[in-house]
């Protein structure tokens, strides 16, 4: 149950704080004192779309937080859940569980198993229908014995899909893997590749490129050595010949130069060589040019360097044998899974009866309470459709349909415009499910919408049937509902520095009772009070 809400900066709430209660908690109050800004602040606490626009007109952010208690929940701290939105106008969104940041979509998922808003625009659950067959399962309850061992099986069943899946179980796509591997381990070893190739043809194609400056500039070094220097060092080397035998630093001298010599001719030999092989050959640049292209092409598909694509290469030759070797384990794989469909279509067979057989019973169970609830040509009719499809709940797929007037065709509830009939249909489905239900929390934002006399009453009744299996907020405008909830609470409005605010009040007895007078005649008097206690009593002889 929430125990407790905090509004903060919605439309003309300043700031409010709710301590809600147990059973049928009812809102009633002044018209546009902002009832429904707390049904909407609820809906946006459950991950619901939220507007700017509703944030109090000069503020920067909205806040709302609610302290909700559920002991058997594993978020729960010491039983209690704390959960909060806060809303800026820049946009920024900030949820949170119990302290911890989770995304409006998180925030959403978690809300869902324990709030259901039940207003004009808010009967999402109940039209969409992947929730029809939650509610036929739960009307059925222990019945539906196959379920759960089918659920076991299902989740073998799709254990199994997912195994064939990464085998390549698939023929077709097995063989295009196949196809596709072996055609890169082929273009790959096509291509002879060397360690290190992609270096020295880089070198090779550098001095190719470069061969007419490289031959000029060694010709230039041949001419100048040969032609310059190592004449001039055979002038000098005969020169010191002449006194080399004078004094001995000079014979030294003479050595030193000698050696220089003969070093000098040894280079300028290279050198000459040097020339005799250079020449530029096009046709050799552009078999690098395409050798270089081809490995390039290879590093940009299967590795960064030669070492990589070499591994790479080795990795698909693994992986084909592996594929190859697959078929026996995935011939396996599809015989337990062919296993497996005939249970689980044995199965499926046997929930399918009996939810053919228990929507007729729910059916004829809420369109009796649609017949209380005063929409007595409004007939449900819950349609349980097999297909070939298995789905973790079995093969069916449970649709509500409704006739809301005699001679019309049925049509799925997501088709019905009056928010007051949806909210009315859910009231009835509720109270054929209210044992079984698991949402804990419930919220009817003016479900009155168009009712009146017995309708009100059956509306009231059945509100109060539920609230003893669910907390219960409910907004009305009728002293029928009014009259049987377990709490009251007024809602008004004040003016404070020319600012329009609301506020709520929890409603003793005495001021119960004056307000079930207000809103049955609109003023309070002897007449309207003894109303106001004659319904009262309708309550206690109900509890009784």
């Amino acid at each position: 149950m929430i125990s407790t809400l905090h509004i903060k900066n919605i439309g003309i709430i300043k700031e409010l704080t709710i301590n809600l209660n147990n059973g049928l908690n009812v809102l009633t109050g002044e018209t546009g004192a902002g009832k429904t800004l707390i049904i909407d602040s609820l809906l946006i606490l459950s991950g619901g779309r939220f507007s700017k626009e509703m944030i109090r007109k000069g503020e920067t952010n909205s806040y709302i937080e609610a302290c909700i208690y559920l002991p058997q929940n594993p978020n729960s701290i010491d039983g209690n859940i704390i959960i909060s939105r806060e809303v800026n106008t820049n946009g920024r969104n900030l949820c949170k569980i119990n302290g911890r940041m989770v995304t409006v979509n998180e925030l959403k998922k978690f809300m869902r198993d324990i709030i259901e808003i039940h207003g004009q625009n808010d009967n999402q659950i109940l039209l969409d229908n992947k929730y029809h067959l939650n509610y036929l399962d739960g009307f059925i309850g222990e019945g539906l014995k196959d379920k759960n061992q089918y659920s076991q099986k299902y989740t073998q069943y799709i254990e199994i899909e997912k195994k064939l899946r990464e085998n390549y179980g698939d023929n077709k796509e097995r063989e295009r893997k196949l196809d596709l591997l072996h055609y890169q381990y082929e273009e790959i070893k096509q291509a002879k590749l060397k360690i290190g190739e992609d270096e020295e043809l880089e070198n090779k194609r550098k001095i190719i490129m470069n061969s007419e400056k490289i031959a000029q500039n060694l010709k230039e070094t041949d001419n100048v050595l040969n032609n310059i220097a190592i004449d001039a060092l055979s002038t000098g080397i005969r020169a010191l010949d002449k006194i080399a035998n004078i004094d001995e630093k000079y014979e030294k001298t003479t050595s030193n130069l000698k050696s220089i010599y003969y070093e000098l001719q040894e280079i300028a030999r290279e050198i000459s060589s040097s020339c005799e092989d250079t020449y530029f050959d096009e046709e050799e640049r552009k078999e690098i040019e395409e050798r270089l292209d081809i490995i390039h092409s290879l590093k940009r598909k299967y590795g960064n360097n030669i070492q990589e694509i070499l591994e790479y290469k080795e990795k698909i030759k693994q992986e084909i044998n592996y594929i190859e070797n697959l078929e026996e384990y995935n011939n396996k794989l599809k015989k337990e899974q062919k296993e497996l469909e005939e249970e689980m279509d044995k199965l499926a067979k046997n929930m399918h009866k009996i939810r053919k057989e228990k929507a007729l019973e729910l059916s004829d169970k809420i369109n009796q309470e649609l017949n209380e609830l005063e929409m007595k040509n409004a007939k449900i009719n819950i349609h349980v459709n097999e297909c070939s499809e298995y789905f973790k709940t079995g093969k069916d797929i449970v649709t509500f349909y409704i006739k809301t007037n005699l001679g019309e065709d049925e049509k799925q509830l997501s088709q019905i415009a009056s928010g007051g009939e949806i909210s009315r249909i859910m009231l009835g489905i509720k109270k054929v499910l209210a044992d079984t239900d698991k949402i804990p929390v419930l919220i009817f934002d003016e479900i009155d919408t168009g009712i009146s006399g017995k309708a009100a009453n059956s509306v009231a009744q059945k509100l109060y049937h539920i609230a003893r299996k669910h907390q219960i907020l409910c907004i009305s405008h009728l002293p029928n509902i009014a009259a049987m909830a377990d709490v009251n609470y007024f809602i008004s409005k004040k003016i404070i520095n020319e600012r329009t605010n609301t506020n709520i009040k929890q409603l003793n007895e005495q001021e119960t009772l004056q307000e079930i007078a207000r809103i049955s005649s609109g003023e309070i008097n002897e007449i309207s009070l003894n109303y106001a206690k004659e319904l009262r009593k309708k309550k206690t002889k109900k509890i009784a």
